[in-house]
């Protein structure tokens, strides 16, 4: 599963106010939408591989075209909250308003409604799976608590939600991110190598493939969209092909898979 978190500029933007009134943290989350995106669809169009794209609420509304140019390419939008908040501090009520809210946008922009949720920053609270089924999704990616998808269960009671578990290790974000106001990564550590960090995406890889796995990579435009990294996404897809025997897929082409002959043979829950 290769998925694209679109969060632009919400990772940078004043959570008290929910201004941009930060002219060089916009820039840097900006060029996710501006260049990175454009970069990553003709990628995905070159290599005729499908995607999901997660994307914020505000960036709908702030770049709407970007995202019909997802829409149009036949690659998923997945939601993401509206402003990349995250929901484990919510209530019930305000986390059905940041959904319904996005979802609307969402389905005027693009004309299609999202089946799948990644929680921003990966934290949900505790009645968020019931509250994602209540209304309609799928399934989510938001977990980290295996290398298969599993089916939700909430006090003995099954959902129809699959679960698709994402990695830190898988995440460009821990690699590569760099800004100093605020300073991100705290205490300002060394970007990562670009070849050691795709080595281990590329060993990663082989493991999950000998043992038959879901291999989620967690991207974000504004990180690896950047040339050099599109570059070495670009190899490490190559070695993915090669191996033969693997299947790309959207989350949701993932979760219903699952759910109709995966979850069978597994009998995972949680």
């Amino acid at each position: 599963m290769l998925s694209f978190d679109l969060d632009g500029p919400t990772l940078w933007l004043d959570r008290a106010t929910g201004q941009w009134d930060d002219a060089r943290g916009f820039s840097i989350g900006a060029y996710g939408p501006w260049r990175g995106t454009p970069r990553l669809l003709d990628l995905l169009e070159d290599r005729s591989l499908p995607a999901t794209f997660f994307v914020p609420g505000k960036i709908v509304e702030q770049w709407p075209a970007v995202v019909k140019d997802i829409a149009a390419s036949g690659q998923e939008i997945g939601h993401h909250g509206w402003m990349h908040e995250t929901f484990f501090d919510h209530s019930r009520a305000a986390q059905r308003d940041i959904i319904e809210r996005s979802q609307d946008l969402l389905e005027r922009t693009t004309g299609v409604r999202a089946v799948g949720f990644r929680s921003p920053s990966g934290d949900i609270a505790a009645d968020t799976p019931t509250l994602l089924a209540e209304l309609g999704f799928s399934y989510s990616s938001s977990m980290r608590g295996d290398d298969r998808p599993y089916r939700w269960q909430i006090d003995g009671h099954a959902l129809d939600l699959i679960e698709i578990p994402a990695h830190w290790e898988l995440d460009d974000y821990q690699q590569f991110v760099y800004n100093e106001s605020p300073p991100e990564p705290r205490g300002l550590d060394r970007i990562a190598s670009t070849l050691a960090t795709f080595d281990n995406w590329r060993r990663e890889f082989d493991g999950y493939h000998r043992w038959g796995l879901c291999y989620v990579l967690m991207l974000h435009p504004q990180v690896i969209g950047k040339p050099q990294r599109v570059r070495a996404l670009e190899r490490l897809l190559d070695h993915m092909s090669r191996a033969g025997d693997v299947w790309f897929a959207t989350g949701a082409e993932i979760a219903d898979w699952w759910r109709s002959y995966g979850e069978t043979a597994s009998g995972r829950a949680i």
